[in-house]
């Protein structure tokens, strides 16, 4: 039996310390981290690394739930998985062992819980990105456009091509601006 650790920090300056030692005092022999990936992505080298390490009889250890998933149903497929194949999943933070009824009950609170927070979350950034638009406030990149050159393309008695070589920007440009453009 082994004792796997996993830790992970969504941006290139964050650090990894606080997981390492709180794995290697939970007993972890080998640790993968992740650095700069965001749990949200599949794409994550050092998680599946350790996924296709661990053996039968092993145990994964994470700092937090948020770490390994970041949804109820990913998390209760990850246990599905590990316990198919006879592996034990504990979470530090939360202090969560899957290898007894209550590690697994709270697991699927906790998860829930998780879950939730994330959402609630994402509703109050869109409110905030909704609440600021409607007070004018335009996102993105600033046009490099001048208003003499965004007449030119919104000219409808031009063809997109004539509208892209008199000012100097792709016909892509042009139709992107025309679509997303309301007509006066």
């Amino acid at each position: 039996m082994t004792t796997y650790g996993y830790a992970r920090v969504s941006t290139p300056d964050q650090k990894l310390d606080l997981q390492i030692d709180a794995l290697k005092k939970a007993g972890c022999e080998k640790l993968f981290t992740d650095q700069g990936v965001s749990g949200a992505t599949t794409d994550r080298p050092g998680w599946r690394k350790a996924l296709r390490t661990l053996k039968q009889g092993d145990v994964l250890v994470v700092y937090s739930l948020s770490r390994a998933t970041r949804s109820l149903s990913d998390l209760t497929a990850l246990v599905a998985d590990l316990q198919a194949r006879g592996v034990g999943f504990q979470s530090v933070t939360e202090k969560i062992d899957t290898s007894t009824a209550m590690g697994r009950g709270m697991l699927n609170i906790l998860g829930a819980l998780n879950q939730m927070e994330r959402e609630i979350t994402l509703e109050r950034v869109n409110a905030g990105l909704a609440a600021a638009r409607v007070r004018g406030v335009r996102f993105g990149r600033p046009s490099t456009l001048s208003q003499a050159d965004r007449e030119c393309v919104l000219n409808l008695e031009l063809t997109v091509a004539e509208a892209a070589k008199k000012i100097g920007v792709s016909k892509r440009h042009v139709y992107r601006l025309r679509a997303t453009t309301p007509s006066i």
